[in-house]
């Protein structure tokens, strides 16, 4: 298959999988003793974390117990993935727009008597970074495609990338703590008009969560850097990656989220490249054919000689320079 890892990672057979539910618990624990309950937007992005971790839980335990090398199949994966998506799609299209949730339920009725044809103010634009006053307007259908998008596709990237030790918890990391950073300036309004980003009352709240992923990541990175002793498996990745797909929508920097996490990206569009020209070779030649010697794009450069480590710590470098561009965008404009 396509997919598959090298031979080399054989001798990985046996080591602890599913670590992930502890980066969860963690997670969750931490958020919860120090965030204010009341806030909407910790509780929307922990039950997409969490649902999203139900799901990888689901397809870790039948690989792991039932012995079931495919887990939960694709399209019953994707199904959930979107069901739990469209669900905080719609929400966020007005939580973001209103200080409570009453004034949300009021705009939703709203939108609703106007033959879901509403406009939203111009704070659930799409931002464009590096400019002060662009962006373009989406209106409710465009915010709610636009996000399921982004949580979407942030799960299963990151995901993806999760095939080295210590290869997709560390940006993880990286790219969590620094939307931490715009969710505080996001939710203060002195801060956010000083730097012509949307004032999202209550995203500050925000930086508890991320703060809290930012550590329960690097706990878990001591036990998974290389030799792993223990691996995320789905329920961690899914989580984490619908948990940054998330807060980047809340805080309105979709954008910037491509931008930092430009290695999972990267790594999506070299499966998507690979699988599809694989299809086209194969219907047109009769033979498929590869772009890479093995995709996610990780496997390609252990294909070409280099070692482990020596992928993972370049991932890591130029995650930190793609992390430091983004925040540039705050000052930059």
């Amino acid at each position: 298959m396509l997919l598959d890892g090298p031979q080399t990672h054989l001798v990985k057979s046996g080591t602890p999988t599913m670590g992930g539910v502890l980066v969860l618990i963690g997670i969750a624990i931490s958020t919860l003793l120090w965030c204010d309950w009341s806030n909407r937007f910790i509780w929307v992005v922990l039950v997409v974390t969490l649902g999203y971790g139900a799901i990888g839980w689901v397809d870790d335990y039948r690989k792991v117990v039932r012995k079931d090398p495919n887990g939960m199949r694709s399209g019953e994966k994707y199904f959930w993935q979107s069901l739990i998506g469209i669900v905080a799609a719609v929400y966020l299209a007005f939580t973001v727009s209103a200080p409570s949730n009453e004034k949300v339920w009021e705009l939703f009725v709203a939108w609703v008597q106007s033959g879901f044809s509403m406009s939203l103010p111009p704070k659930a634009d799409l931002i464009v970074p590096f400019f002060k006053t662009v962006s373009y307007p989406l209106g409710v259908w465009g915010f709610i495609t636009l996000t399921y998008f982004v949580i979407v596709g942030s799960s299963n990237a990151v995901n993806l990338t999760d095939g080295l030790d210590g290869l997709a918890i560390m940006p993880t990391v990286m790219v969590g703590a620094a939307l931490g950073i715009f969710a505080y300036l996001t939710g203060h309004a002195t801060y956010s008009r000083y730097l012509f980003i949307p004032f999202i009352q209550g995203a500050g709240e925000l930086l508890i969560f991320c703060g809290a992923m930012a550590g329960a990541g690097l706990a878990f990175l001591w036990f998974n850097a290389h030799p792993a002793q223990v691996f995320m498996g789905d329920v961690g990745a899914l989580a984490l990656g619908g948990a940054l797909g998330t807060v980047a929508v809340i805080v309105r920097q979709e954008i910037v989220l491509f931008i930092m996490g430009g290695i999972f990206v990267v790594e999506t569009l070299s499966v998507m490249l690979q699988v599809s020209y694989f299809k086209y070779t194969k219907k047109k030649y009769g033979e498929g054919r590869r772009i890479l010697r093995m995709a996610p794009l990780h496997h390609h450069f252990e294909q070409k000689g280099w070692k482990e480590t020596q992928v993972v710590i370049r991932f890591w470098i130029i995650t930190i320079m793609l992390v430091l561009f983004g925040l540039s965008t705050l000052k930059l404009r």
